[in-house]
């Protein structure tokens, strides 16, 4: 068990329980950062302890469980989003990196999260800070305060209620410098991933143009080049652009990371929560609180492109040189000649970017009391969420076509568009999606008899919850292009009993024991048990140990009414490259390929063995250390039918596996006999994998006395991970420790070796000063489950490896906070994250929001370095 108390998390300088859970070395492969907005799970932030992603992990409020955020990681993994739970009341949070299934059910494969808010408070404090980046943007407004009454022993109740706001501006890549300001890498020997190209089939907000003809008459997406002819801009390059001239024409290029990128999403949190406890005679009480909490973030990104894959193939869009009317086409340069245009295009007047505001209410009640030998208590959960998205800059199909076809949108001078006609070609497109858990849980406790090392001793509980989701989805009738698509709609009833046995068998000996049962109303039934044992041979050294059975249960992206389609970035094999004409062909350069999974509901659990062993040495009553190894595998993974499979099958000209469908884009246009590139590969969830994950904790602590007034306490807790291996169900295996796999999961954030960190609070008078030192190792930009193991895929303009040596270095970024007492009630605060101003090291591949960098480990040092001031007053 790890403990974080609420003076570490003030000493610590973080203000959100994400970045402090975030923070632990155990949390690794999967994590997501509140900085990933252009995932499914956008404005959300999750933990994944042991690298098995988030769904594995339990995050408990009290003891008790959480409704997941409405939106599913990848449109798969529930996940609790850390963003919607207060810190101000946090009393401590306990982090138990075991497996806990046991006793809590499903999702306790890696570990339990469990936040401890205060049961009780008296007196007054409030607290204002601001602080700022150095290097620009990100300015923090922060306030919190919170009061309450009554004494539980004296007065019998107590009452109390805190509230908390924050409000962090945006920073956006243009604040930073290179290579964090920019798509083009060309100066170090990347590529440049610049917009406007129309060899790369990308355009500008000035746009290109080439004199074409049609494929197939009367259709405007089978526009072809006529041979010879050049590219030309649309209208003279701008503002905020590069003119370009190469052999096949010019163009203007811009630089989208620099225009429109963003290191840090605008986001806003406020909160609210309350709890009132009233004791009930000598040996009972009861109480009831209630929460709310909104977390709004508000991302930008690059505005669309007349290119698209997905619904519709727009990428040989051509302009028509008479309108519907009958009348000459005003943005066709060729009209004139009767010929059409091929057209490249950023619709620079339709701003892209999203917005979600994820609001959480959630309402507990709960009695205690003693009956006979028994302690027992109940608990009530009642808890609702609703997330309100907005999604901008989707350009609509129908509405894309009917505009090139009656001339309705100015190309030339994109100022005279109007408003309303802006809106009807992009609609803002929006949803509200909810998540619910009620939950009413029983428990009691007792001392069966005595045993050598102490009472034996018996916990029995009971359990019943209801869980629901609902996700529209945003893309209904994939009318807007280029956008993934998701739907989740389940819900289901949960019962449960459970039981744990605490023998101390002998002196030095203690074996626990604990099983659980659980009913699912949509897939069935799950036992899972756990023994562990702690043993004291001497009085300064304990060998503990653990094994346990878990299970996750199928989400309701897996086994509801659901479907979900993502993309990934493809490149077609060389052979079909050839047909095409080869490499130069834009039709086969990479582009976006759609994953397109439905839910199953035939599926099963995810089952999981873990075991633990460790030593725990306490030398004095200030300094213990402990080192433990874990062992997890877990079986029956819940993935999506491996795409290669039905790939490889088209392109040896075999029939499509059963299980598959691939939808099939339009023909090439300068190659229309030549097979089309496949578009979308449909495939079910499916039981298919294993995975395998090995490692070792260290957590070392100190407490010093420096001088008769000067206290120092230290800690060093650190994660390395010896293994992290799936095996496919063709018996293929993949290792990823070390690397940037698995790389479908999450950004593709990869799987550090190593995380640590290494805290040092002194004490002395008035004055408190904490130094925390963060590390993550670095990765091989290797990325095992789409190309074998040692194949860079960090490569630059000349297939080059980006760097020389392959790799994502390692990061390391220290945190120094202060305080002094200037009153008794009065107390100044001070801190400067990143204090060495850290940059972070480059990484091309990592696919967030970010450029060239990887924000799920080294977000601190995008950034630079921050300061903050604050004040905090106390009234007690």
């Amino acid at each position: 068990m790890t403990v974080i108390s609420a003076e570490k998390i003030q000493d610590s300088g973080l203000t959100t329980v994400s970045d402090v859970v975030r923070a632990i070395s155990a949390d690794n492969s999967g994590s997501i950062p509140t900085s990933f907005t252009a995932g499914f799970a956008g404005g959300a932030a999750g933990v994944a302890l042991r690298g098995l992603t988030v769904n594995s992990t339990l995050v408990l409020i009290d003891g008790q469980r959480v409704a997941n955020y409405a939106l599913a990681d990848d449109g798969e993994r529930s996940f609790v989003d850390l963003n919607s739970i207060p810190v101000t009341a946090i009393e401590r949070i306990e982090v138990l990196k075991d497996g806990a299934s046991s006793l809590y059910g499903a999702d306790a494969i890696a570990g339990v999260v469990n936040i401890i808010l205060r049961r009780s408070y008296q007196g007054a404090q409030a607290n204002a800070e601001i602080g700022t980046a150095q290097h620009g943007g990100g300015l923090r407004r922060r306030a919190t305060v919170m009061g309450g009454t009554g004494d539980l022993d004296k007065d019998g109740h107590n009452i109390y209620f805190s509230a908390e706001f924050e409000g962090d501006n945006a920073i956006r890549s243009s604040q930073r410098g290179f290579p964090y300001n920019t798509s083009d890498l060309t100066r170090i020997g990347g590529n440049n991933l610049d917009i406007g190209d129309p060899s790369n089939r990308s355009g500008s907000t000035f746009g290109t143009v080439t004199p074409a003809t049609l494929a197939t008459p009367g259709d405007l997406l089978s526009g072809q080049a006529i041979e010879g002819a050049l590219y030309q801009p649309l209208r003279p390059c701008g503002k905020n652009s590069k003119p370009v001239t190469t052999a096949a024409g010019s163009y203007c290029e811009q630089d989208p990371a620099a225009l429109w990128g963003q290191i840090q999403p605008k986001s806003h949190r406020a909160g609210i929560y309350g709890r009132f406890t009233q004791k009930l005679g000598d040996s009972s009480q009861i109480y009831v609180d209630a929460l709310y909490y909104e977390d709004k973030v508000t991302s930008t990104a690059p505005p669309p492109q007349i290119q698209a894959n997905t619904p519709v193939n727009t990428n040989s869009i051509a302009l028509p040189p008479t309108l519907a009317d009958g009348s000459l086409n005003p943005n066709n340069p060729f009209a004139a000649q009767g010929q059409y245009a091929l057209i490249n295009y950023a619709f620079g007047d339709i701003a892209g970017g999203a917005q979600t505001a994820n609001h959480n209410l959630r309402i507990t009640s709960g009695v205690t009391s003693q009956w006979d030998d028994w302690h027992l208590q109940g608990h009530v959960v009642l808890n609702h969420t609703w997330l309100d998205v907005r999604n901008y800059g989707f350009l609509n199909y129908d509405q894309l076509i009917k505009a090139v076809n009656q001339g309705t949108y100015n190309f030339i001078d994109p100022s005279k568009n109007s408003g309303a006609l802006l809106q009807t070609l992009a609609p803002v497109l929006d949803k509200r999606s909810t998540t619910d858990l009620d939950s009413l849980d029983v428990q009691g406790t007792r001392e069966l008899m005595d045993l050598p090392g102490g009472e034996l001793g018996l916990a029995l509980g009971a359990q019943w919850r209801y869980e629901a989701q609902r996700d529209p989805s945003l893309n209904p009738g994939s009318a807007a292009q280029g956008l993934g698509n998701a739907k989740t709609i389940g819900r289901r009833n949960v019962s449960s009993l459970y039981a744990e046995l605490d023998a101390p068998v002998l002196s030095t000996l203690e074996v626990d024991l604990s099983g659980r049962y659980d009913h699912y109303s949509d897939f069935g039934n799950n036992f899972s048990p756990k023994v562990g044992f702690k043993w004291q041979p001497i009085d300064k050294v304990a060998i503990r140990g653990t094994y346990s059975k878990g299970f996750r249960a199928p989400s309701f992206s897996e086994n509801g009414s659901s479907s979900a389609e993502g993309f990934v970035t493809y490149t077609p094999p060389a052979s079909f490259v050839a047909q095409h004409g080869g490499p130069t062909n834009g039709y086969v350069k990479p582009y976006g390929l759609a994953e397109f999974t439905t839910a199953n509901p035939n599926i099963k659990p995810e089952k999981s063995r873990s075991y633990t062993l460790g030593v725990l040495v306490q030398p004095t009553d200030s300094i213990s250390a402990s080192v433990d190894y874990y062992d997890i595998k877990k079986t029956g993974v819940i993935a999506q039918q491996s795409p290669d499979t039905a790939l490889a099958a088209y392109y040896a000209g075999q029939p499509i596996p059963a299980g598959y469908t691939i939808v099939l884009d339009s023909p090439d246009p300068a190659y229309p006999n030549a097979p089309a590139r496949p578009l979308i590969v449909e495939a079910p969830y499916i039981n298919q994998n294993s995975l395998r994950t090995k490692g070792i904790d260290v957590d070392v602590q100190g407490t010093f006395a420096l001088a008769e007034d000067v206290k120092l306490t230290s800690e060093i807790s650190a994660t390395k991970i010896l293994s992290w291996t799936e095996t496919l169900a063709d018996g293929t295996v993949q290792r990823f420790v070390g690397t940037h796999g698995p790389y479908a999961l999450s950004s593709g954030a990869g799987t550090p070796r190593y995380r640590a960190s290494w805290s040092n609070r002194v004490k002395f008078g008035p004055a408190t000063i904490t130094g925390t030192l963060y590390y993550t190792s670095g990765l091989y930009n290797s990325i095992p489950d789409y190309l074998p193991a040692n194949v860079c895929y960090s490569t630059g303009n000349q297939g080059q490896n980006i760097p020389s040596n392959c790799r994502l270095a390692s990061f390391t970024d220290f945190d120094l906070t202060g305080s002094y007492r200037l009153t008794e009630h009065i107390e100044l605060t001070a801190s400067v994250l990143n204090l060495f101003d850290r940059k972070a090291p480059l990484d091309t591949i990592d696919y967030a929001t970010a450029s060239n960098y990887n924000p799920t480990w080294n977000q601190p040092g995008a950034i630079g370095r921050f300061y903050t001031l604050g004040v905090r007053v106390k009234f007690q």
